[in-house]
């Protein structure tokens, strides 16, 4: 019997203490408050991380059908008043909307950017149809010149010779104007474009003297294909672009990635990121074309879905006893060596006395 409970005392995971452990000692304290120090700062980190979600990225095949690609737009022409400015979309489709002010508002604005009203838009002097073959996205070339000269006789008027008189006036003044709004699109591949095309050839030339004259300075201070997410970057957002003594045609290069971010709560938000190349094209003397800034688009056959997650609370717990359980003993094994050091210095001390 005796041979038994021996042989069940040798499965105690818990022995008498050793002897340093049952003494308080200065160096013990200081080893205990740095210990509880440290596993209070490593208790908190794991808690944040834990509690703080993350992110998992799939890939899969764009099966979407007939839905509309939102874009959301929001620029500042500065040296082009808000009367001459126009927005044009065209896609592969074929459908071609010119002049859109469903969604899109205009604002009169100084060259600091200060607000100075909503513009006074004058419906009859844009060009509410054009063909397909006259508006060509890429160059726009001859699209004025192929312009009957039957609506420049009806068109350029009292109301014609006033607009230019505005225009030139707000020219003078150095004001601009800012572009935003939302524009819905069909989700197939195309193009948007702000320019001067939605005038009258003859008001035009009245205006500027020539295409050369046109600038198409912007800053663009939000563009994106859908509301935002945590963590997206739309990488045209605060792009500026001035130009001094020059005139051309800016060209965006956008390809769009069908997104959606799921959230903790299941919640789904359907969405695009994208990514762009820019091109200049500097206006030569021999082109007839008109200065513009384009935006030109395709979607990806590929959707990325994007999943918050959190830690499971076993991760949690497992984590947190290494750390705590790893500060504990790392501490004792510092205030073992720091007993024996300062017991062997006391020893020495006390035999020099001694001697």
């Amino acid at each position: 019997m005796g041979v038994k409970l021996q042989a069940l005392r040798n499965f105690d995971a818990f022995p008498r203490a050793e002897e340093h452990l049952l003494q308080k000692t200065s160096s013990g304290a200081v080893v205990s408050i740095i210990g509880l120090s440290i596993m209070a700062t490593l208790f908190v980190h794991e808690l944040k991380y834990y509690l703080t979600t993350y992110t998992v990225h799939q890939m899969s095949v764009d099966v979407k059908r007939g839905e509309t690609l939102p874009i959301h737009v929001n620029m500042t022409f500065p040296a082009l008043p808000c009367e001459v400015l126009s927005m044009d979309a065209i896609d592969l489709s074929g459908k071609h909307e010119v002049d859109l002010d469903t969604h899109i508002w205009k604002l009169r604005v100084s060259r600091e950017g200060i607000i100075l009203g909503a513009s006074e838009y004058l419906t009859d002097l844009v060009e509410k149809e054009h063909s397909t073959e006259n508006h060509v996205a890429d160059d726009n070339k001859d699209r004025h010149q192929d312009s009957s000269h039957k609506k420049h006789e009806h068109s350029f008027g009292s109301d014609a010779e006033k607009m230019i008189k505005k225009v030139k006036q707000a020219m003078a003044a150095d004001e601009g104007c800012r572009i935003f709004g939302v524009l819905d699109v069909q989700r197939v591949a195309g193009n948007f474009h702000v320019s001067v095309h939605g005038l009258n050839i003859l008001v035009a030339q009245q205006i500027f003297g020539g295409s050369a004259n046109v600038n198409v300075s912007h800053v663009i201070h939000d563009l994106s294909f859908g509301p935002k997410y945590p963590g997206i970057h739309n990488p045209l957002d605060g792009t500026i672009r001035i130009l001094h003594d020059a005139s051309g045609t800016f060209k965006y290069y956008i390809k769009i990635v069908p997104t959606e971010y799921r959230y903790l709560n299941k919640d789904v938000l359907p969405t695009n990121q994208f990514s762009v190349a820019e091109y200049f094209v500097p206006l030569k003397d021999a082109e007839r074309s008109w200065p513009a800034v384009y935006f030109l688009y395709d979607l990806s056959p590929i959707t990325v879905t994007i999943r918050e997650e959190r830690r499971s609370f076993l991760h949690f717990i497992t984590r947190l006893c290494a750390v705590l359980g790893g500060t504990f003993a790392l501490t004792g094994m510092l205030d073992r060596w720091m007993y024996r050091l300062v017991d062997s210095l006391t020893k020495t001390k006390r035999r020099s006395i001694l001697h």
